[in-house]
């Protein structure tokens, strides 16, 4: 195919999504199939279902995977500094823009997440669990603590993914959501079930978090239904897409090269949703993949300086 890299010899590569039918698992076969259009015969892929967190970087430390895909980048940030990912490396960060987002009943009488603390009723919260693997639980049980409110003194309802969470909150099975998504249409339509109001985690636990790598973000006003001012959370954006660092050269080259001239075929699956509603920001920007939360491989460094802001060609796309 013209210049195109190769590879000099069949790989048979893992690779490590979500479970099945989201984000993390449309970019993983978007990868395959983009190194497969330029490997030998006899290459094989496969694409493994996972969780999306901690567990992606299990799979590359045990070999079950070659490339994994993790969000947000913060807690990999975070990761990074306690050691947890020595020996591994980036190919890149695909664009989601997303925030972790406490949402509570408008006829609750807080309004921060420290004045729940202070609540005297009891409160059922609804969000992942914090299983060593989840990052939304990780995430929502160490900033609830930071905050002061006692864990004990609420009462949890957990789920893996954030639309059964909604779903509880929005029926009045909790009194409190604590997840992720916020660009999806439940979160949208949360007023229409139940009047809602969201809480600022506030500057302790945004000063811990910091402290840890994991960043602050806004939601702007009106993003959210009846958010009236900018809400100051915690980020949850973006995807990684992280390998070991004895992945082949080629192999970390041609798949950095994919992702960035073959961007045009994952952005044409969101194409239909307006950028700022989707799941993956369009358009994705070179230099933005290139921002990644622990050191890229050195091929796929090499690959970036190859092509610059190369701008991705017009190829026949399946989506288009």
């Amino acid at each position: 195919m013209g210049d195109e890299p190769g590879l000099s010899a069949p790989v048979t590569l893992h690779l490590r999504g979500d479970w099945g039918q989201a984000n993390m698992h449309r970019i993983c076969g978007w990868i395959a199939q983009e190194i497969g259009d330029r490997a030998p015969a006899g290459s094989r892929f496969a694409v493994w279902s996972g969780r999306g967190g901690a567990d992606a970087i299990t799979a590359l430390r045990e070999r079950e995977a070659d490339i994994s895909i993790i969000t947000p980048t913060a807690a990999v940030r975070m990761l990074a500094r306690t050691g947890g990912l020595d020996g591994l490396r980036s190919l890149g960060v695909i664009g989601q823009w997303d925030r972790l987002v406490v949402a509570v009943d408008a006829g609750l009488p807080v309004h921060s997440v420290a004045e729940l603390a202070e609540f005297t009723g009891r409160l059922t919260v609804a969000t992942s669990p914090d299983d060593g693997v989840n990052l939304v639980g990780l995430a929502a049980h160490k900033a609830l603590a930071v905050a002061g409110v006692d864990a004990g003194r609420l009462d949890f309802v957990y789920d893996e993914r954030p639309f059964p969470c909604i779903e509880r909150f929005a029926d009045a099975h909790a009194d409190v959501l604590v997840h992720e998504a916020v660009m999806t249409p439940r979160w949208q339509h949360l007023d229409r079930l139940r009047p809602v109001k969201y809480l600022p985690w506030g500057d302790d636990v945004l000063r811990a978090f910091a402290a840890e790598g994991w960043g602050a973000a806004v939601v702007p006003a009106g993003f959210l239904p009846g958010l009236t001012e900018d809400l100051h959370t915690l980020d949850f954006s973006d995807f990684a897409v992280l390998c070991r660092e004895d992945l082949p050269e080629e192999v970390a080259y041609l798949a950095t090269w994919c992702m960035v001239r073959t961007r045009r075929a994952l952005e044409a699956q969101y194409a239909h949703l307006p950028a700022d509603r989707s799941p993956v920001t369009y358009p994705l920007v070179p230099a933005d993949m290139a921002r990644t939360p622990i050191a890229l491989h050195p091929a796929a460094a090499r690959a970036y300086m190859d092509l610059g802001a190369d701008d991705a060609p017009d190829d026949p796309l399946m989506w288009g």
